[in-house]
């Protein structure tokens, strides 16, 4: 009774994990296994056709010219844009007084709190061909001559989408980080002091193995939401599928299954995009489980 008590006081939670996750994951899974389209939705019949829709994406060039260079390109450098500048405004934060630690921090989470949809609009009239602020800017101070279309280079078009995603996440890696650096001893960085480290060797040295805890926690997380972005691409001119050339996983299985009315084809590059995101953690983890063990 005693080894079986902890799983029935979690067994309503594991239920309602089941029902509000597993259960929609399997829908998905099974539509993938079928060439599932307007007919079957009307008519609620199955058409079961196995692996087709997966070799269908794996043998599609959009796959491996365009979507999963996107979203593998931009997950690596928003990750570290974002833990970077979060940890820079974490460590300035720590050392401000109470006071003005509070008044930073209420700036930083109002970037945090701002919906994604506001947010992607912002930077859109910010980046705007015709009024945008850039292009009047350059204009102004005789850098161009004609207002330049940012959305349609593909490069362009995800530094936006780039300068969008950090400025709303790193508010969240900020405050983490901030919480483990106020539990670091303040005794073992003056030891540190003592034996000449400076402010970077004490810091990658003595702090960082202290909360690295912290940092798993923050690039995990980082990683799964920057990975499957969908608002700040989708929304952006171009985004949702008139320009196939900055179509991301997560907008093209959109742009399958609802613009195409393909809901077998969308799920599968859906599951594929799941299965390479746990892919991408379990390394991950058990890379940092490994160093953890040396």
């Amino acid at each position: 009774m005693t080894a079986t008590r902890p799983w029935l006081l979690l067994t309503p939670a594991l239920l309602v994990f089941a029902g509000l996750l597993l259960w929609p994951l399997l829908r998905v899974v099974l539509f993938s296994l079928q060439d599932y389209g307007l007919r079957e939705i009307r008519t609620g019949e199955s058409n079961y056709i196995g692996v087709a829709n997966y070799l269908e994406v794996l043998q599609d060039p959009q796959l491996w010219r365009v979507a999963l260079v996107n979203t593998l390109g931009f997950a690596v450098v928003v990750v570290i844009a974002t833990v970077v500048l979060g940890t820079l405004v974490a460590i300035l934060m720590s050392r401000l007084s109470p006071t003005w630690r509070v008044v930073v921090g209420t700036a930083v989470m109002v970037a945090w709190a701002m919906p994604a949809v506001t947010g992607t609009y912002v930077w859109v009239w910010i980046f705007d061909a015709d009024g945008g602020v850039v292009n009047q800017t350059l204009m102004a101070l005789g850098l161009m001559e004609t207002p330049v279309n940012w959305f349609t280079g593909r490069l362009t078009f995800y530094l936006i989408a780039g300068l969008n995603v950090v400025h709303h996440s790193f508010p969240f890696v900020a405050v983490t980080v901030l919480a483990g650096l106020l539990g670091v001893p303040q005794e073992m960085l003056e030891a540190g002091s003592l034996d000449g480290a400076g402010p970077v060797r004490r810091f990658f040295s003595l702090v960082v193995p202290s909360i690295r805890q912290v940092f798993v926690v923050v690039i995990i997380l980082s990683t799964i939401w920057d990975f499957k972005v969908f608002a700040q691409v989708y929304l952006m001119p171009g985004g949702a599928g008139s320009n196939r050339e900055v179509l991301n996983l997560g907008v093209w299985s959109y742009v399958e299954s609802f613009g195409q009315n393909r809901y077998g084809f969308g799920a599968a590059i859906a599951v594929l995009l799941t299965a390479v995101l746990m892919a991408i953690t379990v390394v991950y983890i058990r890379t940092l489980m490994k160093e953890d063990q040396l």
